[in-house]
């Protein structure tokens, strides 16, 4: 029997020994999901933190409740450790690490060479290891392979490499790891049909591609599509600032058109790991070939713009009040980067935040989700406060996030004055609001 034969039945029987490494927004729901299945999940995490988290049954992300979670640890069906020669013992790997940008606009591969090079000290023939991280095309066959193939390790042969990039939107009720369908492409078509097999036996809906390139460019026009059109929703919002239209109106009012357009809406920046970050990847390899991306570069500097953009309406709105932004009380409400979740990466509230601070404005901050925000170059050390005792205080409330818990009648009955950037008060009418 081949080494494909057997991993294969391994897989349809439920006896492969699965792994995850990297235990984040991606990592751990995919476990449960392994779990669910029947397989048995090692995780694996260089923070202890979490490792021990995990082994107490203690869920640490929002979309994984720990009602849900503990079980699966009590069965023994999830564990988790930082010593990667567990890997000795495992049939199957998915690498789930971050893949951030440097400050230069290019990809940091650091957490995905570490892992790869702790893996391939315990790699032996007849696993499946895929990659998820969202990376360039072109990551997992020039980086990866050679970290593990040798002349008695031959892909898609002996051992079975495979991308397939995560699509996970943190706090989405309808759309989880379960149900999103699942992307995967192989180094060679032994590989694709290992993986999609694999992901067979725990999700929904599997769709196999010809290549790991291919997979790979898939997350990254995913998420270049949604910020170049948001791109044009905020370029659009700052036009229509300027000739006085109401920006909400026009898209409600374009997106009842049955065919041809889909509604985007602008916001106070892009925030979260994914749609800030991932079109750079892109845009750093297409220069790579001498192609340039301006598209991606141009959209890029108009979404970075919109903190400047909301800190400005802010301004002129509080000297529209008589008051300089100087030495005025500004509450924002909502930090993390989307409405209803606790993930704060990359979120446009801290820039905002920052650019406040730097003009003299006096500052705090209200998020159900968000407890307390720690100083790390671009914010203080700041902690969440009461939203309707604050926005009483304030001389004016910018609306940044626009998490459900809030109850915006009452904030609007004792805010003197408030910039919604996230069109939150849609139909409410006051002298006092200011819209995006």
């Amino acid at each position: 029997m081949t080494h494909s034969e057997q991993l294969c039945q391994k897989i349809e029987n439920r006896k492969a020994r699965t792994g995850v490494v990297g235990l984040g927004y991606v990592g751990l729901p995919l476990a449960v999901e392994l779990a669910h299945a029947g397989f048995s999940v090692t995780g694996i995490d260089i923070d202890q933190a979490k490792v021990d988290s995990i082994n107490r049954g203690e869920s640490y992300i929002q979309d994984v409740p720990t009602a849900v979670f503990k079980p699966l640890v009590e069965a023994g069906l999830i564990k988790a450790t930082t010593d990667f020669a567990a890997v000795a013992d495992l049939d199957t790997i998915n690498i789930c690490v971050p893949t951030p940008l440097r400050k230069t606009k290019d990809p940091d591969m650091s957490y995905i060479v570490s892992s790869c090079g702790s893996i391939a000290k315990h790699f032996h023939a007849g696993m499946l290891v895929i990659l998820e991280s969202t990376t360039y095309p072109g990551t997992t066959d020039e980086l990866m392979l050679p970290m593990f193939e040798r002349d008695d390790l031959k892909v898609g042969e002996h051992f079975f490499l495979c991308f397939s990039p995560e699509r996970v939107d943190p706090g989405n009720e309808k759309y989880q790891t379960k149900n999103i369908p699942k992307v995967v492409g192989g180094i060679t078509p032994a590989c694709t049909e290992v993986g999609a097999l694999f992901y067979r036996q725990s999700l929904d809906t599997v769709v196999p591609v010809g290549s790991t390139r291919v997979a790979e460019m898939v997350k990254l026009l995913e998420n270049t599509f949604r910020m170049i059109n948001i791109g044009l929703a905020n370029e659009i919002a700052m036009m229509c600032d300027r000739m006085g239209i109401n920006v909400w109106e026009v898209i409600d009012a374009a997106a009842t058109k049955p065919f041809g357009y889909m509604p985007f809406y602008p916001g106070p920046g892009l925030g979260g790991h994914c749609i800030p970050i991932d079109p750079f990847y892109l845009s750093w390899k297409t220069k790579q070939a001498g192609i340039e991306a301006r598209f991606i570069e141009l959209a890029g500097y108009i979404n970075g713009s919109m903190p400047h953009f909301v800190v400005d309406k802010i301004q002129n709105a509080l000297n529209d009040h008589s008051k300089p932004l100087k030495g005025s009380r500004v509450h924002v409400l909502g930090v993390a980067y989307k409405r209803n979740i606790d993930d704060v990466r990359e979120s446009p509230a801290l820039d905002i935040i920052h650019l406040l601070g730097q003009r003299g404005a006096i500052i705090g901050y209200s998020d159900p989700f968000v407890s307390s925000l720690r100083a790390d170059g671009v914010v203080p050390d700041m902690n969440s406060v009461d939203a309707e005792k604050a926005a009483a205080e304030a001389d004016c409330v910018v609306i940044v996030t626009d998490h459900k818990d809030f109850d915006y009648s009452k904030i609007v009955d004792r805010a003197k004055l408030i910039v919604d950037t996230r069109n939150a008060l849609k139909g409410r009418v006051s002298d006092k609001i200011v819209r995006l």
